[in-house]
């Protein structure tokens, strides 16, 4: 072989490396400018969604701050009115109420002279199912077999 076929075969192996690792360089590239775009895009989507979120966190604040207003201006209101009602209540003069009757009018019912008692949560031992011994059988019977 000769020289100069040697240095032509060099240089087109040399010249078909050189565009190989190109290509290859090129394509790596090229897929990390497609990673760093689909990771600026996903920035880009959550930024919007933040600022979203803020300006509905912000309107959430100023609606809270009104209503927290109100009720303060609603209780100051109310207060006002109960100070009214007691100056109003306390300005009349004392007098008995139409609907109380004096003891003396009231007619008794002679009929029955038992004095009222107030409920009880216990028995008082006279029978009954309140009674401390209610479904229980006596031990004075001896225990038979029941029949069939």
């Amino acid at each position: 072989m000769d020289e100069s076929n040697i240095n032509w075969a060099l240089t087109i192996a040399v010249l078909l490396a050189g565009i190989g690792i190109g290509a290859m360089s090129h394509h790596l590239l090229n897929a990390r400018a497609g990673q760093v775009r689909t990771l600026r895009r996903k920035i880009a989507e959550r930024d919007r969604e933040l600022s979203v979120l803020k300006s509905g966190v912000d309107t959430h604040f100023t609606e809270l701050t009104e209503l927290a207003e109100n009720l303060r201006r609603d209780s100051e209101t109310l207060m006002q009115r109960l100070e009214k009602g007691t100056e109003t209540l306390n300005s009349l003069p004392h007098r008995t109420s139409a609907l109380s009757v004096p003891p003396a009018e009231v007619e008794r019912d002679t009929t029955n002279e038992r004095p009222a008692t107030t409920p009880r949560d216990y028995a008082d031992g006279n029978g009954g199912t309140l009674s401390e011994d209610f479904g229980l059988k006596s031990r004075d019977v001896a225990l038979q077999p029941p029949r069939y």
